[in-house]
Formats: structure tokens, C-alpha cells, sequence
């Protein structure tokens, strides 16, 4: 997070994590600014590339979401690199993450259905280039999800 911002802009940005449908009156109202001052601190977050853009977010409820971790055979750059390419081809990998430990990476898998499922891990993960071994872990209950991140410590 920039340094330069104040209890308003951190408290704007909570509000627009949670809810950006909410009107500029209204989110003025909630944190004691002007609809054109509210605007005018959107416009600058999204000129700084803070506020990268705005999404709908459905309910994931209908969709089977499955967390595959994968380990790759070999640990050069070209390995990751090319395995990073062909994940981010599919449209159902949700979220994709390298981490440390015992995996390289671990893999969100939205979809439809288990033929779905089926289907894109056959062609998203098994097929994938430098694979050494992955597995897969169906959600069963999403307990807690969500897209926001904090803008300040405690």
C-alpha cells in the first residue's frame, strides 16, 4: 500500500472491497467526503494502480472448485516459466499460486460439474509441460472466501 494514505482512503477502499456498486453519495456519506471528492480519490487509486478494476462476483456455490497441488520435475526458470504459461491459458484455473514447501505451486480449479473437473485437469494439469506429480482436493464447504486485502496493519 502507498504510504500517503489517510484514514479516508483507507477507509474509502474497505468500503469499495466490500461493495463497489455503492453510489459516490453514499460512500461520501460513509466516510464524511463529497460525491465529487469520493470520485476524485477513485480516480487517483485507479491512476496509481491501487484500484485495479471493478468485478461482479457471482456466487460460487453452483460451482465445483478444486485445489490441486502440483510439483514440477525440474526447478529452472524455462520449467516454471512454461508451466506458468500453460495454466494461465485455462479460463478455469480461479486462482494459481507459487509457493514454497513440498509443492511448487498450488491450483484453484473452478468448474462446472466433475466431467468438467475431469476434463481440465486432464488438460490443465496432467497434460502440463514439466509435471512431476500433483493432487487434488475437492472443496467442500467454502467457509470463508473473498477477494479483499487489507490496506493497513493493526
Amino acid at each position: 500500500m502507498p504510504a500517503n494514505l489517510d484514514d479516508t482512503d483507507h477507509r474509502l477502499l474497505e468500503l469499495l472491497q466490500h461493495d463497489s456498486g455503492r453510489t459516490l453519495a453514499a460512500l461520501g456519506e460513509l466516510v464524511g467526503l463529497s460525491p465529487s471528492a469520493v470520485q476524485r480519490r477513485i480516480d487517483r487509486y485507479r491512476a496509481n494502480g491501487l484500484l485495479l478494476r471493478e468485478i461482479a462476483v457471482l456466487d460460487p456455490s453452483p460451482v465445483l472448485l478444486a485445489v490441486c497441488l502440483v510439483t514440477l520435475d525440474q526447478e529452472s526458470p524455462e520449467t516454471h516459466t512454461r508451466f506458468r504459461e500453460w495454466v494461465l491459458a485455462a479460463p478455469e484455473v480461479q486462482q494459481f499460486y507459487n509457493v514454497s514447501g513440498e509443492h511448487d505451486y498450488v491450483v484453484v480449479l473452478a468448474t462446472t460439474d466433475m466431467r468438467h473437473h475431469r476434463e481440465t485437469a486432464e488438460r490443465v494439469i496432467k497434460n502440463a509441460p514439466h509435471l512431476r506429480r500433483y493432487s487434488t482436493m475437492f472443496v467442500l464447504d467454502p467457509v470463508r472466501t473473498t477477494l479483499t486485502v487489507p490496506t493497513r496493519g493493526n
